[in-house]
């Protein structure tokens, strides 16, 4: 028997959060180099750490020949059952250049939002993985969400129509041919 409510299983994302600590190696000039810790959403954590060198080497004078993961650890949602609203702040290189985009989703986890996220950019914007560069991605209260279309799901009293049931007959009931259609319009 099937319950109501199912359960959050994470491993039926396409993506994970990560968070990866790195630095590049000591010198003889430097015994004690500054130590870097990222957030990013990747398939696994291979990819991840791909991401991180990239992302590190544009910011600073660090390739991963020259440096080291200190630590990569996987962050999970602490509340994934309840729905909430995220703000993405993101920049993606387009054919004609470089954009910066505020977009909302409503979604139970952060990782369920940045899906989402990829899924509308791959979309309504031709923009692939590799050209994504997410920000951030924050939390948003009910009344600071900005999108009319994230805005028309905060009505408590919110329904949604129901057409087209069809009603379970027992197995005892059930028969091969009938006088009539069903009826599954129900007023």
């Amino acid at each position: 028997m099937h319950s109501a409510v199912q359960m959050f299983d994470p491993s039926t994302t396409i993506f994970h959060e990560y968070q990866i600590v790195g630095r590049p190696n000591p010198t003889a000039t430097q015994p004690e180099p500054k130590i870097y810790k990222m957030v990013l959403f990747a398939k696994n954590p291979i990819h991840a750490k791909s991401r991180f060198w990239y992302f590190l080497s544009r910011q600073v004078k660090v390739k991963r020949t020259s440096g080291e993961v200190l630590s990569v650890s996987e962050i999970f949602e602490k509340s994934p059952l309840v729905v909430k609203n995220f703000g993405i702040v993101l920049r993606y290189d387009s054919r004609t250049g470089t954009t910066n985009l505020y977009k909302e989703y409503r979604d139970t986890t952060r990782v369920g939002a940045v899906q989402q996220l990829y899924s509308d950019l791959a979309g309504r914007y031709r923009a692939r993985f590799r050209s994504v560069q997410i920000i951030s991605v924050d939390e948003v209260a009910n009344k600071d969400v900005r999108r009319a279309n994230t805005k028309q799901f905060l009505n408590p009293k919110l329904k949604f129509p129901l057409p087209h049931r069809i009603t379970s007959v027992p197995k005892a009931l059930r028969r091969t041919y009938a006088q009539t259609r069903p009826g599954t319009y129900k007023h």
